[in-house]
């Protein structure tokens, strides 16, 4: 009974000196009440309007709790991350800078408020100094992501390809096969690198990198084209078809920016039906492809089979009526064909309520647009963000609509 006793009580007062530790802090010999410092109405007042995004009275009920609560190193570090999201860099910084000179610091806390001073010079645009900070960081907290995500983040803004390639590394390792986005940027990277060799004049090298970047990810999508392009110029024209077709697969919804490459070398190897098989084959795949139809209706067109290139691109018209290129495809078509009445008034009664566009691509994450396909956003600096985005969804038209009106 007495020893059951004594593990009750132990187990009590352990109880008791973790509640008192969570709560008290001991700093300059004192022991500071850590749920006093939040419980000033300044404190709650100050939360409440940053929840509302009302950065300007959060700022003054903040620096209010601050001067009633001096040990409030939490509340220091939030005031520092408003003035820098106001575009006061300059004070963030030297809030920040100031609350590194306290002695008392832990190692996280000086880990967290070092962190906090690198997002503030990377914001001024002092790309050395937030560099420095950002490597403390992770030299104090070697598995801090955020602070990793921002090296890199840097390192590309600098086009240091391999050193951001070996910090996302490191975040993989931390993630340790939890779902992210790892593998993807990583082989964004590899073509990155790629990229730079190519340009250089090293070929070898840089077939290698875009061999790395489609095994680190298949849908990698430039590695597949600049890896053919790279065979291309090494005299291989039917390791860069192989190249190029190998996209297909992964991504058939881009497949369409291998086709200017694959026509041009099917012609080139006296095989032009292959260009035919392979847009009949991704026609077939997903009926609502109005890429294909366009690509090779344009094949049909150069051929001067133009009836069957018109009857392809008032099939894609239903799938796309907005997008500019199908109807300045049809325009050239009807012209070759003497605008035939017929055909004419079918493809008005297709695009009575279209309004054309230049195909928009928008970036996911932060919603910037842009009239091409961007690979990096220039904006978020995210990867492989951007979707085409459409004014209305693609759809099945009655057979009845597409009949010329007598």
């Amino acid at each position: 009974m007495l020893p059951l006793l004594a593990v009750l009580i132990a187990l009590l007062a352990g109880l008791i000196a973790g509640k008192a530790w969570e709560r008290y802090k001991l700093r300059d010999g004192r022991w500071v009440d850590r749920r006093r410092l939040r419980e000033t109405p300044h404190y709650m007042l100050g939360l409440n309007f940053l929840v509302d995004n009302q950065v300007d009275q959060a700022i003054e009920e903040l620096t209010h709790a601050t001067s009633t609560a001096t040990d409030a190193l939490e509340i220091e570090m939030i005031l520092g991350n408003l003035y820098r999201q106001k575009g006061q860099v300059g004070r963030a910084i030297n809030v920040h800078q100031a609350l590194l000179q306290r002695p008392d610091l832990t190692t996280l806390e000086h880990a967290y408020v070092l962190l906090c001073l690198g997002l503030d010079f990377r914001t001024g645009g002092f790309v050395d100094r937030a560099l420095e900070a950002f490597q403390e960081v992770v030299r104090l907290d070697p598995r801090n992501r955020y602070a990793l995500v921002n090296l890199q983040k840097l390192y590309e803004d600098q086009h240091q390809w391999s050193e951001a390639a070996r910090v996302r590394d490191a975040i993989a390792r931390i993630d340790d096969g939890r779902p992210s986005d790892d593998q993807q940027i990583l082989a964004f990277l590899r073509n990155e690198i790629g990229t730079e060799q190519a340009r250089a004049g090293e070929l070898q090298a840089a077939a290698r990198s875009f061999d790395e970047a489609i095994a680190i990810d298949p849908r990698t999508v430039p590695a597949h084209l600049q890896l053919g392009d790279v065979r291309e110029r090494q005299g291989d024209l039917a390791g860069a078809i192989d190249a190029w077709e190998q996209l297909v697969r992964p991504v058939p919804d881009r497949a369409y920016l291998a086709f200017p490459r694959l026509e041009r070398a099917y012609r080139t190897i006296g095989a032009p039906h292959r260009f035919v098989a392979l847009c009949r084959e991704l026609i077939a795949q997903n009926p609502l492809d109005w890429r294909a139809r366009l690509a090779l209706a344009r094949h049909l067109t150069t051929a001067t089979h133009h009836d069957q290139a018109l009857e392809l691109l008032l099939d894609a018209l239903p799938h796309n009526p907005h997008g500019l290129s199908i109807h300045q495809e049809i325009w050239q078509v009807l012209r070759a064909l003497n605008l035939e009445p017929s055909l004419v008034q079918r493809y008005v009664a297709l695009t009575r309520q279209a309004v054309f566009y230049l195909d928009p691509h928008v970036c996911v994450r932060c919603r910037y647009r842009s009239t091409e396909l961007l690979w990096q956003c220039p904006q978020c600096h995210e990867w492989n963000t951007f979707v085409e985005e459409r004014i209305a969804p693609a759809k099945v038209v009655p057979a009845s609509e597409l009949e010329p009106q007598e």
